[in-house]
């Protein structure tokens, strides 16, 4: 088994980065959900309520990102500084410091949804704690839902589509890394494996939720596919589920290609 894909969401919610290499720092990879958009309330906004921003790009540039859209001009948007308006936003049930990136990016993604918001980035100070239930004392994470990295098995793909009348994309369960698996929903059944040189706990299975639906070429839901079908064969206590939920257990790089090991087993 092998590493097919990599990829990073610098703003949640946003589109897909693909990488061939990418850095593993404990809150998941270098650049990954670091940015944020928040409501009035500084209550974070994804594509549950709107599917559009899957057609919001970025790029990586020195000390900022550049920031578009297809039937928008784009923007740069500079990393806050040190010692820029610092606030309180929310995440699911969880209150986390951010920097706010200013009234240009606020403006910009305003027009773009047509809706008062502001977009705001993670320091490294920012310290969001995972769920105690899945993990350790020190783990923590950025943006993403809950945990640092999601891993999706091909074989899982393939065993998907071939119940759906159309086959989706992978895109659309929004993974970190995608491996080469030789049986479907194998990743259930690990609890530690090795990705090139870097070990990772796998920690809790991935609920699914109306994201699934949005088809991130065009930011349209489109019917209750792939979800209804997932829900009649992968729901569990936890919710219908695709894909695993990892803890890195150090640092460094991994890329495509790399290989993928199984170091423990929960059966």
């Amino acid at each position: 088994m092998q590493v097919t894909q990599l990829a990073v969401y610098p703003i949640k919610s946003t589109g897909q980065v693909p990488l061939e290499s990418a850095v593993v720092t404990p809150r998941g990879f270098k650049h990954d959900r670091r940015w944020l958009l928040v409501d009035e309330n500084d209550r974070f906004i994804t594509q549950r309520q709107y599917p559009l921003l899957a057609l919001v790009r970025t790029e990586f540039v020195e000390s900022g990102l550049l920031i578009s859209r297809p039937d928008a001009e784009g923007i740069y948007v500079p990393t806050p500084a040190e010692n820029g308006v610092l606030k309180t936003v929310t995440v699911w049930k969880d209150c986390c410091n951010a920097r706010d990136a200013g009234d240009e990016a606020a403006e910009w993604f305003s027009r773009v949804l047509g809706m008062m918001c502001r977009l705001v980035y993670q320091p490294d100070h920012s310290i969001r704690p995972t769920d105690a239930r899945y993990s350790g004392t020190g783990d923590h994470t950025s943006f993403a839902d809950g945990f640092p990295f999601l891993l999706t098995n091909e074989a899982s793909l393939l065993d998907l589509n071939d119940r759906l009348t159309d086959a989706v994309a992978m895109s659309r369960f929004r993974p970190n890394i995608v491996f080469s698996g030789q049986q479907p929903f194998q990743e259930d059944g690990w609890s530690r494996i090795q990705v090139g040189d870097i070990a990772f706990r796998v920690v809790k299975p991935c609920s699914r939720c109306v994201m699934t639906t949005v088809n991130p070429d065009n930011g349209q839901k489109e019917g209750r596919e792939p979800l209804m079908t997932l829900s009649r064969y992968r729901r569990t206590d936890m919710g219908v589920i695709f894909g695993q939920n990892l803890i890195p257990d150090q640092e460094g790089i991994i890329r495509v290609g790399d290989r993928v090991r199984i170091l423990d087993s929960r059966v």
